[in-house]
């Protein structure tokens, strides 16, 4: 349900009417929003690396560090777009080590599999859509 309903709103992105915004453009709203989300997912890893220190969620995500997370969110744009990345992640994390599945695969080293990639998408995308659709009409 989470993956449905929430992954539904990356293509509804592409449906959005805008004032003063042409519809052909709301492809790059698309993919600003996953550019955003994953680069803070990568620098979030990255700053964790660099700067280690204590961990946020030993037992959901034992590689993520509160010093990755506060790295990560600030290095990247769009801090509320980031922040649900994060949670989207954990709360991913959390029903894979419910099912006892560690990765979704191994393409990338030290990042799990390409969905673990759509895991911070999850949380993200909801709250994009409903700012990009209340906010830019004003």
């Amino acid at each position: 349900m989470i993956c449905i309903f929430c992954l539904s709103h990356v293509p509804a992105l592409m449906f959005l009417n805008l004032d003063d915004f042409d519809s052909s453009g709301n492809i790059l709203l698309l993919m600003f929003l996953i550019f955003v989300v994953q680069v803070s997912d990568v620098l979030q890893y990255v700053w964790g690396k660099l700067v280690g220190g204590a961990k946020i969620m030993p037992s959901l995500s034992p590689s993520k560090t509160i010093s990755g997370t506060v790295g990560g969110i600030l290095s990247a744009t769009g801090f509320v777009v980031c922040l649900m990345g994060f949670f989207g992640g954990l709360v991913m994390s959390a029903i894979k080590r419910d099912y006892g599945v560690k990765d979704w695969g191994n393409m990338i080293r030290g990042h799990g599999g390409m969905l673990d990639r759509v895991d911070s998408i999850c949380f993200a995308a909801p709250v994009f859509f409903h700012i990009v659709r209340y906010y830019w009409n004003g």
